[in-house]
Parts: structure tokens; sequence; C-alpha cells
């Protein structure tokens, strides 16, 4: 049942129209719940453009990705494959990994793995890692876009620096936890990942349109991504995330992400105890969002619980939210105009909280 016809669309609407702007170029969102489905689309699909975002379109969903990796590790613990309590060394014994770090500790980010996106530390200095979008190295992501990094390399490049902590004695979300997560299931199955997603979420849902990516391109229709630099603007639509990996790789459409989420929630995709397991909070020093297994357990203002896991990935931002049940879900898409400095992120920030608090507040999910 599709619902744009009800009170609600005029308020969804105008929050969508009130997104655009301050680096943030177009939006798309779906909700679903008691009252049906609602679609919208505000902004351009292309800068300088008249046409809106497609509601069916394509976008890179960034760290949305590590929910499905965290999903399809838990999978293969309900068909006996892998142990939450494996040491991760057992199974990936080549890299030398820190044998007391569990498959548990990988999907919680609480191994203390160095990032190799790069770390900010508490006294504010910050270490390196592969050259990404954000901070000193940008230009040289830039311009270095289309380069594919093999998975292996990105974890020699984080276990050549000291761990951030001792491992289970912290929180610290890391990318690298989530290649190593990624090889995990490439080891126990024989199989790629992009074999076992099908087989284990894609097929089962019906979800044609999700992908994760060998290369550059991104499929039609979509809306572009920018990047600023300097007195430039480029057209980064086109660009291999194999530089983040498991960490943020794939392609998907709002549908698809609430085709997911929905099944995740509603306990389609795992047995019960696993999906509580997933859903348990961990604390991550964040107010009002903990950690459980790939996905961050939000409280909101009014005291609900919302089951999420965002993502950006230059140009492009992904959101996805559930209530515990899988009743109410909201996902969304944005285009943007991204930099060195993050300057879009306040303006994503805002997005997330006034989207929250219009599909979430006290009443609306009820």
């Amino acid at each position: 049942m599709t619902d744009n016809s009800s009170a609600r669309t005029g308020d969804l609407q105008r929050t969508l129209e009130s997104i655009v702007g301050s680096g943030i170029v177009g939006i798309t969102a779906r909700v679903n719940d008691r009252h049906g489905e609602w679609t919208g689309s505000a902004g351009a699909a292309e800068l300088g453009g008249g046409a809106k975002p497609h509601v069916d379109g394509y976008v890179r969903i960034g760290s949305n990705t590590k929910t499905f990796t965290a999903t399809m590790v838990l999978q293969l613990v309900a068909e006996g494959r892998i142990g939450l309590d494996d040491p991760a060394a057992g199974h990936l014994p080549e890299f030398g990994i820190d044998e007391r770090i569990t498959v548990r500790m990988l999907l919680r980010h609480t191994s203390g793995l160095f990032n190799f996106t790069g770390e900010v530390y508490e006294d504010g200095s910050v270490v390196l890692g592969v050259p990404m979008p954000y901070g000193p190295n940008g230009k040289e992501w830039l311009d270095n876009r289309l380069k594919t990094y093999r998975p292996q390399e990105l974890v020699e490049l984080a276990l050549a620096r000291p761990a951030r902590f001792e491992p289970g004695a912290g929180w610290s979300y890391s990318n690298t936890n989530y290649v190593l997560a990624r090889l995990l299931i490439e080891r126990v199955t024989g199989r790629t990942v992009q074999e076992e997603m099908q087989r284990l979420i894609l097929a089962p849902l019906g979800m044609s349109h999700t992908a994760v990516p060998t290369g550059a391109e991104i499929p039609e229709p979509y809306a572009h991504a920018y990047y600023r630099d300097g007195e430039d603007t480029v057209d980064i639509s086109r660009q291999d995330p194999s530089w983040v990996s498991a960490g943020g790789d794939m392609i998907a459409t709002t549908g698809d992400l609430h085709t997911f989420i929905a099944a995740l929630t509603g306990g389609r995709l795992l047995p019960d105890e696993l999906r509580e397991e997933m859903f348990t909070p961990h604390a991550t020093g964040i107010p009002g969002m903990d950690y459980g297994l790939g996905v961050f357990v939000l409280t909101t203002d009014d005291g609900a619980t919302v089951i999420s896991h965002n993502g950006a990935l230059a140009g492009y931002a992904a959101l996805m939210y559930a209530t515990p049940d899988g009743s109410t879900t909201l996902t969304a898409a944005l285009n943007c105009v991204d930099d060195a400095g993050l300057t879009v992120a306040a303006a994503f920030q805002g997005a997330q909280q006034r989207l929250l608090g219009e599909v979430f507040s006290s009443g609306r999910a009820a």
C-alpha cells in the first residue's frame, strides 16, 4: 500500500525540502509504517539541473555496508561455520592478528585495531592511513579515485600501526574490523563476498538493486556526487570504493535498503537469539548511540529505541533506520558536494536528526 496522500505527506516533503542546501544537492526518502509507504524527493540530481533525484535511484551506501557484512557473519554463525567467540586469527592466521581478538570484537568495534582510513586520537593528534576524501590527503584521494585496493593490503596497512587499545578494553570505530570480517566470510565459505551476499541476503529477499561493486561504475539512474577542490567542483559519481572495502563499498536503492532492514529487524534473516545478540547495545561513549554487532542502537529524545546504520562515501550518503520489530522504517539517499574539510558534515547530521524526529517521534511510529 502506497500512501502519498495522507496528512503526513506535507510534513515529510517539507522536511526533505528544508534539508537541501549547505552542500546537500538532493535527497530522496522512503518511509514504511502503519500508514503504508511514502516516498519523496527534493533538490536536484545534478548541480544546476532541474530534475529531482529519482526516488528509486542508486546510491553509494557507505557504512550501511557494515550491517550487511555483520548479518552475513551471523548467518554463518547460525550455520555453525563460525563462532562469535572464535579468535579471528584462527580463521585468518596469515595476518598475525592478536589472538585475543574475537569475531565478536570485530563486529562490535572493540578489537582496538588501527583504522586503516586514519585515526584521530583524544589529544587531537591524527595518524593518516590510506588516502581518503577527508583530511590532509583528500587531494591524493581525488587524483587517484579510480585506484583499486585489495582488502589484504588494507589490513596489512592497519596491522603495521600500533593498536589503539588492548582487545576488548574500549570501543573505537574501525573499518579494519569489517575488512577482516569480509575476509573471514570468504575464507570459511570458499566463495567471494559477492557470492555469499547473493546466497544469504539478496536472493532470499528478492533484492535486485543492491551490489558489491568491483569497479568505479554506478548503475543508472543515480544522482551525481561532487567534490570541491579549491575553485573546482569535480563530478565524482564514478569512483572505486575499494579503498574502504567492506567498511562501506556497497551500492543500493532506498527500496532495497528498506527491504533489508525490515527483514533484519522483523526476524527474517537471523534466528531470534542471534538477532537479539546483534541488537544488544554496547557503550560507545557517544550519548544516545550505543553499538551492537554491525548496527547502532539509538535512543531517541523521547526514549524510543531505533536500530540504525548510516553511511557516507565521498559525495553520497545513505540513512537506514527501523524500529526493533521492523514495523516502521526510514531509508534515505543524499547527493552532495564534499570536500577535504568535511564542510557538509553539519548539514548531514542535521538531516539525520530532522528525519529521525519526523518519522520516529512519539506517536509517529505507533
